[in-house]
């Protein structure tokens, strides 16, 4: 009778081990950092939205919307800062963190998020302060841009087009059954484009202001600090 309470004794151990190994996944939800002019959130689906104040959470499913002038900063996951502009529209479609399962506080091993951007104007921050996995993702209607270390980068959308810049660090943008464009920092590509490479953001204009933009905002992130990061109510 030794053997069977033996063997049950270690089938348990294994599945508590198991458990522990691969960790936590929940969901979590951005939270509004600033704001500034009208902006709403809530369901599009029902037409059903409400003003954003601040430290307003917003999760799996909303979708944010700006009007002109105005605009907002969300910190998505502990790794990804955005500011959303004026006339423009996203979707948080998925935000999801996973964490050892036998820690209740640090112990972060995954971050991920993915966004939609339907139209307008978003700049992001991604800084990966630890070694966990992170990622992040956005969906326009042209492409698909992802970034898995540290980068600085604007996206800008509308019916037509989608157009990215990278500031810092690289990212990554795919179009339909195209591979992958890899988009370095001090470059920008445009969808439809009839340059299959990265353009110098020397040689463009807009792509320079673009820049000089993403700096002043991504330089304000950097100064708040990465203990400011980990008190946000992740």
């Amino acid at each position: 009778m030794r053997f069977p309470a033996l063997a049950i004794l270690v089938v348990l151990c294994c599945g508590l081990a198991t458990g522990c190994s691969k960790g936590i996944s929940r969901e979590t939800a951005a939270t509004v950092l600033s704001v500034k002019g009208t902006v709403a959130f809530g369901s599009a689906e029902q037409n059903n939205f409400q003003l954003v104040a601040l430290r307003t959470r917003i999760h799996d499913g909303n979708t944010v919307r700006t009007r002109d002038g105005a605009s907002i900063e969300l910190a998505l996951i502990p790794a990804a800062f955005a500011q959303v502009s004026g006339n423009s529209e996203i979707k948080i479609e998925q935000l999801r963190i996973v964490k050892d399962g036998n820690q209740t506080d640090g112990g972060m091993r995954d971050r991920s998020a993915r966004i939609q951007l339907s139209q307008g104007k978003i700049t992001v921050l991604f800084s990966r302060s630890d070694k966990s996995a992170s990622q992040f993702f956005i969906n326009s209607r042209q492409v698909t841009i992802s970034a898995d270390s540290d980068c600085l980068f604007r996206v800008l959308t509308d019916d037509t087009t989608t157009r990215i810049t990278c500031v810092r660090g690289k990212i990554y943008a795919s179009a339909g059954a195209q591979p992958p464009v890899t988009i370095g920092a001090g470059y920008f590509q445009q969808w439809p484009s009839t340059h299959p490479e990265p353009v110098a953001a020397a040689d463009d204009e807009t792509a320079q202001i673009d820049i000089t933009d993403s700096l002043e905002i991504g330089n304000r992130w950097r100064e708040l600090g990465a203990g400011w990061q980990n008190r946000l109510p992740f």
